[in-house]
């Protein structure tokens, strides 16, 4: 039986590019035909629709953009669901609220299937490295068989508990993931308007305690205003307003959280939400102008 792979965008293809070119058996389908043909060039078989990777597959990965499209692709809301689960491991591997995973797993286990969060941490150029961070909730027995699977993509896979666990923690990493970003392209920001060496400024924060794999990875881009996509303001703003949701229930405050989603909303609403998270930038640049 194959391994299905369904969503194949920024991130989800070079993850079913590096499954492919591990020897994985993958029948593929996405909403765009023309993302699927990389993967057909790479090995993989691509479905004529989403109906045929859960009849040929005993293990689906989904990497969709939302809810809605998830939902999509299950059938959900229909007699498909159960036509396309009982039997299957359907592994969510996007971004959605916790609410929504759980009452996902419920419908799916009541319909004879099983159910794995799969939520990563990193974004294109990890997932192209084969350099991910998994996060896995559900029933030990359907993690313990979906893990081996994500050997190619991940560097590491963390078991943490029942589902909604792993989106938990990874709406916990990307809070910090988002501020210090936003962090960073304000202070680039601070620096440059007050004169300094761009270059010699990220220099020197390379060189001390402040340095990162994120700050490595970003702050080439700011230097050379390389907006080109690693993870969209558009999908940042997103994780930001699940994160916020999730807070506001559970009664927490989260100051810099819905500083960094305002900044994020004026990026988007500018029109770069299709750039690269550092397009925050954009956002501070025209706070500054509009400054007394």
């Amino acid at each position: 039986m194959h391994v299905g792979f369904i969503g194949l965008g920024v991130m989800g293809r070079p993850m079913a590019l590096r499954l492919a070119s591990a020897g994985t058996p993958l029948l593929v389908w996405n909403r765009t035909p023309e993302r699927a043909e990389p993967l057909r060039v790479a090995g993989a078989e691509v479905a004529a629709d989403a109906g045929e990777v859960f009849a040929r597959a005993e293990v689906v990965l989904l990497m969709l953009a939302d809810e809605a499209a998830t939902d999509a692709v299950l059938g959900r809301g229909t007699p498909e669901l159960a036509a396309r689960v009982a039997g299957r491991t359907v592994v969510h591997m996007g971004t959605t609220s916790p609410e929504y995973s759980h009452a996902l797993e419920t419908e799916i286990r009541a319909a004879g299937g099983r159910y794995v969060e799969a939520p990563v941490s990193g974004s294109r150029v990890p997932a192209e490295q084969g350099q991910l961070v998994a996060m896995l909730a559900g029933e030990e027995a359907a993690v313990a068989a979906v893990r081996p699977l994500l050997a190619p993509v991940c560097r590491e896979a963390f078991a943490c508990g029942a589902v909604p666990g792993a989106l938990l923690m990874k709406l916990a990493v990307n809070l910090f993931l988002i501020t210090q970003v936003t962090g960073l392209t304000e202070a680039f920001h601070f620096a440059e308007r007050q004169g300094l060496d761009r270059r010699l400024f990220l220099d020197v924060l390379d060189a001390g305690p402040m340095a990162s794999a994120v700050s490595r990875m970003k702050a080439p881009k700011l230097r050379e205003r390389d907006f080109a996509v690693q993870a969209a303001a558009l999908d940042v703003l997103k994780n930001n307003r699940l994160i916020a949701e999730a807070a506001r229930k559970a009664a927490l405050a989260s100051p810099l959280l819905d500083v960094c989603h305002t900044l994020f909303e004026e990026t988007v609403a500018q029109g770069y939400g299709g750039e690269d998270m550092v397009a925050v930038l954009r956002a501070i640049e025209a706070r500054t102008a509009e400054a007394p």
